[in-house]
């Protein structure tokens, strides 16, 4: 779920909870639905900004040696980066 879903969830539940009449839908507790889809807009939203904050990044290190087959010489190479999920 995105921020922009989350969003929509929580103002439709608000209009269901408080602008629409009691008794527009029979047999739904329309109070209770607006309640229901406000509580799932606002867990939503808060695992979309946790999930799309940046957090701690990953940084990876490798080291190489070979020798030169026509020198004999040891040449060694660090290279470093950040890692990616």
């Amino acid at each position: 779920m995105r921020i922009g879903s989350s969003i929509f969830l929580i103002a439709l539940g608000a209009i269901l909870a408080w602008a629409v009449a009691p008794g527009l839908i029979p047999f739904v507790d329309q109070a209770l639905v607006g309640y229901i889809l406000i509580a799932v807009g606002v867990i939503g939203l808060i695992a979309s900004l946790v999930l799309a904050s940046p957090g701690r990044t990953r940084r990876v290190s490798e080291t190489r040696s070979v020798v030169d087959p026509n020198t004999g010489e040891r040449i060694t190479r660090n290279e470093s980066r950040d890692g990616t999920i």
